[in-house]
C-alpha cells in the first residue's frame, strides 16, 4: 500500500460547522459583495489583530499589491529582489515601474540593504522589499534609505501574517504593506489579501478596488477588486484559530530543527530573538558539506516516498522567461541560494510523526 501523499503545504481549514454559520447569515440578507457586513465586521477585526488604524481588503494579494503601487503613484524604477514569487515583480511592471534588483543576503534570504543605495538613480521611486518565508527585512535601515532619498517603501509581506518585530506587527511597516490571505498562506481567507498603512493613500486604494468610485462619481480610473462576503466570511472564521495555527506550525519546525540541526552541508533557517514567527515555511540549503547530497537529489529521495517539497523559489524571477533580459549574474547570492534551496512540508496539519519521516528520509543514506 503507498504511503499518503505529503505535500509542501495544505490549507488551514476552520471547522465547517462555523464557516457554514456565517455563510448562513449571508444567506439571509442577501450581500454577497460590495463591502457587506462581513467584509466591515472583518476589516474592523483584521485591524485590532494588527493593531492598525487603516486597512483596505482586496480580493488577492496580488491585485493589492497593484493596487496600492498605484495608489501611491509610483512610476519609474523600483528596488525589489530576484528571491520572490513572480507576483511581486509583476506588479510593479503592470503598473508601468522597471524592476531593478538587489542581491539578498545569505542569512534570511530577504534583500540585502546594504546593496540598495548603489542601485539608486535619478529614476528611483520606491523601494518593494520582501518579507520572506516570513523572515523579516532590515526595515530600520531601509527605512533611513528611504527617507535620505526621498523614496516609498512598500513591504510585499505575503509571508508574514501574524509576525511581529519588537512586539510590533510588520503589516505597519513602512509606508504599506501588502498581505496575501491565499489558501496556501498561514492565514487564508481562501482567496484575498489586504493592504495596511497610515497614509492617507488607503483611502485612495478602497476607491480604486471599486471602479474609482466615490459616491457614484468616478475620481480615478479604478479596478473591481473587492473582497467578497464568502472571503470574508473564511477571513472571520480562520482568525479565530490563527494563534493554534502557528503553534502546530512551530512544533513542526522544531522537530526538524531538532533533526536537521547541526548536519553538515545542511542549513536551515536562522531566526531572531526579537521576531515572533509564524512559521510559514521551512527552508532549507544544501550545499554539499559532509552531506554531500544536492537539493535535486533530495527532491528525487522526497519523491519516492511520496513526498513532495518545493523548490521555492526557482527559478529567480531574473531567470525566468519574461525578465531574461535582466541578468541574474547581477544577483550571484540570490542566484547560489535558488538553485540550492528546498521548502519541507509545513502545514497545521501535517504531525510531527510526518515531519520525523520526512527529515529522517533526508538524512538517510
Amino acid at each position: 500500500m503507498k504511503e499518503e501523499k505529503i505535500l509542501v503545504t495544505k490549507p488551514s481549514l476552520p471547522p465547517i460547522e462555523e464557516f457554514l454559520s456565517e455563510v448562513k447569515d449571508i444567506w439571509h440578507n442577501e450581500w454577497l459583495t460590495n463591502k457587506g457586513p462581513k467584509h466591515e465586521m472583518f476589516s474592523e477585526k483584521l485591524k485590532d489583530y494588527f493593531g492598525v488604524k487603516n486597512i483596505s481588503l482586496f480580493v488577492n494579494g496580488h491585485v493589492a499589491l497593484e493596487t496600492v503601487l498605484e495608489a501611491f503613484k509610483i512610476k519609474g524604477e523600483v528596488i525589489t529582489t530576484p528571491f520572490t514569487f513572480v507576483s511581486t515583480v509583476n506588479a510593479i511592471v503592470r503598473t508601468g515601474s522597471k524592476p531593478i534588483f538587489c542581491d539578498i543576503k545569505e542569512d534570511d534570504y530577504t534583500i540585502d540593504e546594504e546593496k540598495i543605495r548603489r542601485l539608486i538613480t535619478k529614476k528611483t521611486t520606491a523601494i518593494l522589499p520582501v518579507h520572506v518565508y516570513g523572515n523579516i527585512c532590515d526595515y530600520e535601515k531601509i527605512d533611513r534609505i528611504a527617507k535620505e532619498y526621498h523614496l516609498k517603501v512598500i513591504y510585499d509581506a505575503a509571508h508574514a501574517f501574524g509576525v511581529k518585530v519588537n512586539g510590533v506587527s510588520v503589516a505597519s511597516l513602512g509606508d504599506a504593506s501588502m498581505l496575501s490571505f491565499h489558501a496556501t498562506k498561514v492565514f487564508n481567507s481562501i482567496e484575498g489579501g489586504c493592504v495596511v498603512s497610515d497614509h492617507k493613500t488607503i483611502k485612495d486604494c478602497d476607491k480604486l478596488n471599486n471602479f474609482g468610485l466615490a459616491d457614484n462619481d468616478a475620481e480615478y480610473i479604478g479596478t473591481n477588486a473587492k473582497m467578497n462576503e464568502f472571503q470574508s466570511a473564511m477571513g472571520l472564521c480562520s482568525l479565530r484559530y490563527i494563534d493554534k495555527w502557528i503553534e502546530c506550525r512551530k512544533a513542526i519546525v522544531e522537530k526538524y530543527d531538532k533533526i536537521l540541526s547541526g548536519v553538515s552541508g545542511i542549513k536551515l533557517n536562522k531566526r531572531k530573538p526579537n521576531i515572533q514567527y509564524n512559521y510559514a515555511y521551512y527552508p532549507v540549503v544544501f550545499d554539499g558539506g559532509i552531506f554531500g547530497l544536492s537539493r535535486d537529489v533530495v527532491v528525487e529521495k522526497l519523491n519516492a516516498a511520496n513526498i513532495y517539497p518545493r523548490k521555492y523559489f526557482y527559478p529567480l524571477i531574473n531567470q525566468m522567461k519574461v525578465y531574461k533580459k535582466f541578468d541574474s549574474d547581477l544577483t550571484p547570492v540570490a542566484k547560489s541560494i535558488a538553485s540550492k534551496i528546498l521548502t519541507l512540508p509545513l502545514y497545521s496539519a501535517l504531525s510531527c510523526e510526518q515531519a520525523d519521516n520526512v527529515a529522517k528520509i533526508i538524512l538517510k543514506k
